[in-house]
């Protein structure tokens, strides 16, 4: 039978890196810049925060702070996130340059950061398996209210996760807010509507896209995070995180550009991804992998539907993944 209990918590757990990323880059899409880097974002992140992790670790023996081996790993992550933000604005705000091509090479100099470094890790721990494992660091990540297991079902479903779950639910709505009710909001959706009339109304173009974008590349490495630390219970494996970089660019186009409705979306969408676990298909391999293709399929689906609508709310924003000329205006 399918089992409810089970399957919601573990679509949450998966859909948590899916929220991050979807929630960086719907701000980053707000200002006009089509970051495709997301993915290789994502993996910087994870990676600064293992390396972070594993050198405060190997120093601190078996005495570590609890306050450090939360706040280092963290820093690290943001600080590397921050880095690949900046580097894409400045290749295509300040140096202008092809923003889909850009995206692209970030995910491929990412990936390929985060297994140089990783293999880098592995090599020195003399591991015979090809990981690294954190567990120490993965504790305090993972840890979840301890009154959880006496709530029955309610603490399965609601109160069994880490602390960055939580967070990334608060960010999202924190997101959602400013861009609907405050005034950075709507100069933020004004740059990536039509950044010439924003110009003349005396809105920094350039600061936005900057500050937007390496916003939400922090807020995607932290997915990254999540997916090391708690999700794979602090096991770093060169190219383990498959294609959720993908499907969290995928979930910006689902919700129709708002943080909000990602919250609800990221779950469906972590409940698709393993969905073929919980009905059963035999033998039958070609099934499972037909169940796999669930979330790309309702993502195409829903762009179809929302393209033969044409509602204004509904398009992205105008001027999105086009450079700004200020002599052009």
């Amino acid at each position: 039978m399918f089992d409810v209990v089970s399957f919601i918590p573990r679509a949450i757990v998966q859909a948590i890196p899916l929220l991050y990323g979807s929630t960086g880059e719907i701000i980053t899409q707000k200002s006009g810049n089509l970051n495709l880097g997301i993915p290789g974002v994502m993996y910087v992140g994870a990676i600064s925060g293992v390396i972070a992790s594993f050198i405060y670790e190997n120093q601190a023996g078996g005495n570590v702070n609890g306050f450090l081996v939360i706040f280092l790993p963290l820093l690290a992550c943001l600080l590397g996130s921050f880095l690949m933000g900046l580097l894409y604005c400045f290749l295509t705000v300040t140096l202008r340059a092809n923003q889909n091509v850009t995206g692209l090479a970030m995910t491929t100099f990412g990936i390929g950061f985060g297994n140089f470094f990783g293999g880098s890790l592995i090599k020195l721990t003399g591991s015979d398996v090809p990981s690294i494992a954190l567990s120490t660091t993965s504790a305090y990540f993972s840890k979840s209210l301890p009154f959880a297991g006496s709530l029955g079902w309610f603490g399965k479903i609601f109160l069994s996760y880490g602390f960055l779950a939580y967070l990334a639910v608060i960010i999202a709505l924190i997101a959602a807010y400013v861009l609907k009710r405050t005034r950075t909001g709507l100069e933020l959706r004004a740059v990536g509507e039509s950044p010439a009339t924003a110009d003349a109304a005396g809105i920094g173009i350039t600061k936005y896209k900057y500050a937007a974008t390496c916003i939400g590349c922090m807020i995607a490495g932290l997915g990254g995070l999540y997916y090391v630390m708690d999700y794979a219970c602090g096991v770093w494996s060169n190219n383990a995180f498959g294609d959720r970089g993908w499907l969290a660019i995928a979930l910006v186009i689902f919700t129709i550009w708002r943080p909000d409705v990602s919250i609800f979306a990221s779950i469906l969408f972590g409940g698709l991804y393993i969905l073929y676990l919980y009905i059963p298909t035999g033998t039958n391999l070609s099934v499972k992998e037909l169940y796999k293709m669930l979330p790309y399929l309702v993502t195409i689906i829903v762009l179809i539907i929302t393209s033969m609508r044409k509602k204004r709310e509904n398009q992205p924003p105008a001027s999105l993944g086009m450079s700004y000329f200020r002599e052009d205006r």
